[in-house]
């Protein structure tokens, strides 16, 4: 199958393209994105698309940096294509982070390549990654971190700052493309940094790669439908697990989730493990994050079990939190939710009040209790209004606080109570306590109610604290 045959049938079998997408082609002057712009050039009215070119100087090689972008600025000339360029002081910025350099000039390069996608109005952002950059991929990753995305490897396609990302390439191996440029005439830049060992991915490519093709001349090929079968293996198995998650994890705010621990172990091991993925997708932005193996595995780990109290730290300051048979997952934040000094009134008249802890609060009188007001969570506890002071209220806990519990003669502190309950120390000053009119506290939400309260109606009560 020739080359052009073998991108042709991959970009339809991905649906890569459509009628009228206008596209934005990264090039960077090598020899895989000057085959890339080539072919798209060659087949532009074939697809019944628009093509602009997007450039970066990252200013790391002097001279030969600018050449780069003389010689794309040329082809482009020639062949009527559209060139966005510019040049990043990539050398100023590492002097000032002293980071990563290939992290910092992807980052930029793909903050430059965001700016151009809006302002050109194409829809599309289009790399040259290609076979050869796949089994690299996967061979990184299996040395790195190993998890179900990462063994993906690369994706034909992807969503990129609301728009698509695509690679036309990921079917075509590095000596096909040369081959293909040489065939058509047409020259490229060779960046020097690709010959050096600096870089993890050129190890690999140097080192590695050429032993397993010299063990199979077709291994590159070989990952290719390995990474394929996986990526619609995960799509299946993703989209029953979103189901299962809308049915198992709850979300109180952007940065609180809860699940009963007892129906996360009833789902299979597989669904577990991509339950886990999409939360992470809900708390973090960064892919090393998200497909942090040892992260995936703790969070794991702290479900093996409903019993006892355990909690893990996990980046970007969330707290991940084993309590009465629940995993909590939240912002550890210091700050208190509730002042001392402000307090939540909790009445009939107000309906459900959400808290801090995720629980939701309803007060209503016993005769117009109904089903509508229950769900599956909801816990019910009876009191007679005429012994506590109402309305009943919400605030965060005060030095001194006490509270008197069924049993005990004297009341107890509400330090000693968070210690033997095992409430995490930067929770305890907002945990969100139940208070009287005369600012006596009756109940901790979602650890221990009051002397005040029963599960059970007694002969008295005529009125009903729901707690869900």
């Amino acid at each position: 199958m020739s080359f052009e045959l073998k991108v042709k049938t991959f970009i339809e079998k991905e649906q890569l393209l459509q009628q009228d997408d206008h596209l934005l082609i990264a090039v960077s002057g090598g020899v895989d994105s000057m085959a890339l712009l080539h072919y798209f050039v060659q087949t532009q009215e074939h697809w019944n698309i628009r093509v602009e070119a997007v450039h970066v100087d990252h200013m790391l090689r002097g001279e030969a940096s600018a050449e780069d972008r003389a010689f794309v600025q040329k082809y482009c000339d020639e062949n009527d294509v559209y060139l966005h360029a510019t040049a990043i002081s990539i050398p100023t910025i590492l002097a000032q982070e002293n980071g990563n350099t290939q992290l910092i000039c992807r980052r930029e390069r793909y903050r430059y390549f965001k700016e151009v996608l809006y302002k050109s109005n194409a829809n599309k952002l289009v790399t040259a990654h290609h076979a050869d950059d796949q089994l690299e991929s996967v061979l990184m990753a299996l040395t790195k971190n190993a998890t179900m995305n990462s063994m993906q490897g690369i994706r034909p396609q992807r969503y990129f700052e609301g728009k698509s990302l695509i690679r036309p390439f990921l079917t075509v191996t590095k000596t096909e493309i040369g081959e293909y440029l040489l065939r058509k005439g047409l020259n490229y830049r060779e960046d020097v940094s690709n010959s050096k060992d600096t870089y993890v991915r050129n190890r690999f490519r140097h080192h590695v790669v050429p032993l397993l093709e010299a063990e199979n001349p077709r291994v590159t090929e070989q990952v290719t439908h390995f990474t394929s079968q996986l990526q619609e293996d995960n799509t299946f198995l993703m989209t029953l697990a979103e189901d299962v998650f809308s049915k198992t994890i709850k979300r109180s705010n952007e940065n609180t989730y809860s699940m009963e621990i007892e129906a996360f172990q009833l789902v299979p091991l597989a669904l577990q493990r991509r339950l886990i993925l999409i939360l992470l997708n809900y708390l973090y932005k960064d892919s090393n994050t998200i497909q942090s193996y040892a992260l995936l595995t703790s969070i794991l780990k702290l479900c093996d079990t409903t019993a006892g109290y355990a909690e893990i730290h996990l980046p970007e300051d969330f707290l991940a939190v084993r309590r009465y048979g629940k995993l909590m997952i939240q912002k550890n934040s210091s700050t208190e939710d509730y002042p001392s000094s402000e307090k939540i009134i909790i009445s009939a008249a107000n309906g459900w009040t959400t808290l801090t802890n995720g629980k939701r609060l309803c007060v209503v009188k016993l005769h117009d209790l109904s089903s509508e007001l229950m769900t599956d969570t909801a816990q019910l506890f009876y009191f007679n209004a005429s012994k506590l002071h109402l309305p009943l209220s919400i605030r965060a806990r005060k030095d001194g606080d006490r509270m008197l519990l069924k049993g005990m003669d004297q009341p107890k502190r509400l330090s000693r109570l968070f210690i033997d309950e095992k409430i995490p120390l930067n929770e305890r000053n907002s945990w969100p306590l139940l208070i009287s009119q005369s600012d006596e506290v009756v109940a901790v939400i979602g650890v221990r109610m009051g002397m005040f309260f029963s599960t059970t109606p007694q002969p008295n009560d005529d009125t009903v604290l729901i707690v869900d």
